[in-house]
């Protein structure tokens, strides 16, 4: 039987409030990825130039510290990786998780929340910070209201 882990990134509570539902449905662990330093309403305001999020999605290689828990991944076969959608890739921040840990031979499926846009080259930002043993597939877009029995029939379908 696989191990499963949702492993997730939330700035506003929409992707915790996703990630939890999906670990229901998938009986998996919950691990959330937590910045060092929090994001304010203003640091993710993207109209704005100088904001936090804007400046590090402006820097691919900008790596946000993140506070240093142990999430255990050589326990998990399976790991469902979430956040939301920024600029159309991944916060840098989850880079910061994927850089931090050994990914190899591990199934990473992502899944995103999102005010209107895809993954966009998201999957290929990602893979750059794993091992090429890793494989990473793009799962779904979620939406705020997802049910379990939804995530269920979805899980399904990807594992």
């Amino acid at each position: 039987m696989t191990k499963i882990l949702v492993a997730y990134f939330s700035a506003s509570g929409i992707t915790e409030r996703a990630a939890k539902t999906l670990a229901e449905a998938a009986n998996a662990d919950v691990y959330e990825i937590k910045p060092a330093v929090a994001y304010t309403a203003a640091d993710l305001n993207w109209l704005d130039k100088n904001s936090r999020s804007t400046i590090e999605m402006q820097n691919y290689t900008s790596r946000p510290e993140i506070i240093e828990d142990n999430a255990q991944i050589e326990q998990y076969d399976t790991i469902f990786l979430g956040f939301p959608i920024w600029w159309y890739l991944a916060p840098t921040i989850v880079n910061t998780f994927l850089e931090k840990y050994d990914f190899s031979n591990k199934n990473i499926i992502i899944f995103a929340t999102s005010g209107g846009s895809g993954f966009g080259k998201t999957i290929d930002n990602l893979k750059s910070s794993v091992s090429s043993s890793a494989k990473i597939t793009e799962g779904k877009i979620l939406s705020r209201n997802v049910t379990v029995g939804e995530l269920k029939e979805w899980i399904k379908t990807v594992l």
